[in-house]
């Protein structure tokens, strides 16, 4: 790359963003209302002074409303922002331009936070040397070696959701760069033996450090889970070992796929790190204040926050919905993603004068989007101001976060009474939400636990929220968990009390696992990771929300217990069905119906009884060579002597009983004790699975993978 300052033509209004060209990098920026833009060059991110000011000449370097200028000889490397002068009647038009002010690329595939500082930024008075800054990027041909993305059936998916830095930062993790994508890959071995197929990361996007309240700064803590976008083209800076960020997230998901792994982004499009009125100004506020963000139609100064950020995207503008979908489709073409999870996904089914519409365009387009055909689409279906669309969110591919199952498994593992006939639903599939709708099964995104909220761990050992260490006087974060402590808030010596619940973890993991739908574990939930009690841990950066790898050996027998869950979900077509169970026959087990829900004593379960707390199911196999299932739930506080129905010629033989200690707890085929007898002797608060085999030995050993752990029979068949 020559030194400057360069020679200038006229340029292209598209592709947006820099791009490297014939003959140098050509620059196009998007603003409608702008009457005089500055490109601003680089040596580095962090350079005081710029290499050339270049000022765009209104007639010969604009298009309609893109701006544009070639840059000859010059070449990857170089870094840049623009500048934007024009109107500033922001309380009537909305429009926010300052020429003082450097605004870095809305496209920008590389970003710089060297000089970054939110609070100067802030300032009312634009303060020079604040700024974010766009790298150049050389877009010579990637080596994807025949990669392609997995496009794994959705009912076979078992998502691990994890956020990039917390997974291998703790120095317990033993990777050569902690916390980056380059320490993601070497953990691949491990996220395969525990038989996942998918990783969710939380967001990678080139997001805002320090963007949190006041109190939160004042203690030295930063935005750590990344929900403060500004740069949704770039990877996230931090996450980058060395200068080319963009090589390192292909090598992750290269690498992933290799493993049989799909990745999916956690992508943020309802709002942004430029906050409300007194946010900094970072990008869009700059550029078309007036198109990216709801604005108050009676004072445009203010911003109509649905988000609980202070602004709100305003994504079915038709700029925005076109930025957004580009964005996506360069993720999967240039990045081989195989797919998205939107968080608040239901701010982007309002339209332009924030009211919800079914037909929202930028949620259509992207289901029926040509590039995005093959990709997963999963949507937190709600958002801050009270929209909640779970089982009515917009199109038909569209996975949703099913919150009622989390709640619905949390209080019937909590022994909360009167919950049969929402629990079964939940197990089912959901059909109450999705069936009425066309959709199905896996529709349901299952989960008991995600980022936001307990740990399973701590969901099992804290009553009450502990967030004091965010430094907002434990107001943030959700007040009713439908967590039990067992009796005792937090840590605890009580052999009993820990006995309890290590029992109701596995409860919680057993249920997801026997649960139509797709089901999503929360990573550190293998080896019950805990956060103190705290359900927020968003400003986090530290122990208390990094996954610490010893506890993969002081936890191993609660890590074997998950992988052989996971195995038994895996081995078994009909725990993944794509279609809701019907009550009928099902592929000629003599005559099984394909689900039978039962009480206690084989007869109808006590459906209506507000205390009841036992519920049984038989599942009949989809495969001629697939055992049939006995679930039984108990989460009462008494054992409870369940009738086993006779299928003739079929032997039942135990697989999972939560309330035995480990080994013994689950074991694999060919390992399982027989059951003699009529019934088994459910334990108090426990989970019992059973498999039927046709007469001979069990022949399903070869389809699962290896696990440790040795035989005991059961002392109450």
């Amino acid at each position: 790359m020559a030194a400057g300052p360069f020679r200038l033509a006229q340029g292209r209004p598209f592709p947006d963003g820099a791009s490297v060209a014939a003959g140098g990098v050509n620059f196009a920026v998007f603003s409608r209302h702008a009457t005089a833009v500055t490109l601003v060059l680089y040596a580095s991110a962090t350079a005081r002074e710029p290499l050339q000011v270049i000022d765009l000449d209104p007639v010969e370097n604009r298009t309609f409303f893109f701006w544009h200028v070639l840059v000859e000889d010059a070449g990857a490397g170089l870094w840049y922002a623009w500048r934007m002068d024009g109107p500033a009647d922001t309380a009537r038009s909305g429009l926010r331009f300052d020429p003082r002010r450097e605004l870095l690329d809305p496209w920008a595939r590389a970003v710089g936070t060297g000089l970054w500082d939110r609070r100067r930024a802030s300032s009312p008075l634009p303060q020079p040397g604040t700024g974010l800054r766009a790298r150049v990027i050389d877009d010579e041909p990637y080596d994807w070696e025949g990669d392609r993305r997995l496009e794994r059936r959705p009912e076979d998916s078992i998502i691990y959701e994890l956020h990039v830095g917390g997974f291998t930062r703790h120095p317990s993790s033993g990777v050569a760069a902690p916390g980056s994508f380059a320490g993601l890959v070497e953990k691949i071995p491990y996220l395969q033996a525990l038989g996942i197929t998918d990783v969710e990361l939380m967001p990678v996007m080139a997001f805002d450090e320090q963007d949190v309240p006041p109190g939160t700064a004042a203690l030295g803590l930063g935005n750590y889970w990344g929900y403060s976008p500004y740069g949704f083209f770039a990877p996230h800076p931090a996450y980058c070992a060395g200068p080319d960020g963009r090589r390192e997230f292909r090598d992750m998901v290269k690498a992933l796929h290799r493993a049989g792994i799909g990745v999916i982004l956690d992508v943020v499009f309802n709002h942004t790190a430029e906050g409300g009125g007194d946010g900094p100004v970072i990008s869009f506020k700059g550029l078309a204040n007036e198109s990216f963000y709801h604005l108050d139609p009676a004072d445009r100064r203010r911003y109509r926050d649905f988000t609980g950020t202070g602004n709100t995207l305003n994504c079915n503008h038709p700029l925005v919905a076109r930025y957004i979908l580009h964005c996506l489709e360069y993720w999967v073409r240039e990045m081989h993603v195989d797919g998205f999870r939107f968080d608040l996904a239901s701010v982007m089914a309002r339209g332009e004068d924030g009211r919800p519409v079914y037909h929202a365009p930028v949620l259509w387009s992207i289901e029926f989007s040509e590039a995005l055909l093959h990709t997963r689409l999963i949507a937190e279906a709600w958002d801050a101001s009270g929209l909640y669309q779970v089982g009515s969110f917009p199109g038909y591919r569209w996975a949703e976060w099913n919150g009622r199952y989390r709640d619905s498994v949390r209080r019937f593992v909590r022994g909360d009474g009167g919950l049969l006939g929402e629990i079964a639903s939940r197990i089912a599939g959901s059909s109450d939400l999705y069936a009425p709708g066309g959709r199905l099964p896996i529709n349901s995104i299952n989960f008991v636990t995600c980022h936001d909220g307990f740990t399973l761990h701590d969901l099992v050992s804290y009553d009450r929220r502990h967030n004091e260490a965010n430094g907002e006087a434990n107001r943030d974060g959700a007040a009713d968990n439908h967590s039990w402590n067992c009796g005792i808030e937090g840590p605890s010596d009580d052999p009993a009390v820990l006995s309890l619940r290590r029992r109701l973890a596995r409860n919680h993991l057993a249920i997801l696992m026997l649960s139509q739908g797709q089901p999503m574990l929360l990573a550190g939930d293998e080896v019950l990771r805990s956060q103190q009690g705290n359900n927020n841990a968003y400003c986090q950066d530290n122990e208390i929300s990094w996954l610490d790898w010893s506890l993969v050996e002081r936890n191993g027998d609660f890590l074997r217990y998950v992988r052989e869950l996971i195995a038994l979900r895996r081995r078994h077509p009909s725990l993944r069905r794509a279609r809701f169970l019907t009550g009928q026959p099902d592929n000629g087990h003599g005559g099984l119906p394909d689900i039978r829900w039962q009480g206690a004593d084989g007869g109808e379960p006590a459906w209506h009884a507000p205390d009841a707390g036992f519920l049984g199911f038989t599942l009949a196999g989809r495969e001629a060579a697939e055992p049939v299932l006995q679930v039984m739930l108990n989460m009462t506080d008494a054992p409870c002597r369940a009738s086993i129905p006779q299928l003739g010629g079929r032997q039942w033989r135990r697989t999972l009983d939560t309330s035995l200690p480990a080994p013994q707890e689950i074991l694999r085929p060919g390992a399982q004790p027989a059951i003699e007898g009529s019934t088994y002797s459910v334990a108090p608060r426990s989970v019992v699975v059973l498999e039927a085999w046709s007469a001979g030995e069990p022949s399903l050993t070869s389809r699962m993978p290896a696990s440790g752990g040795s035989v005991s029979s059961s002392d109450c068949g």
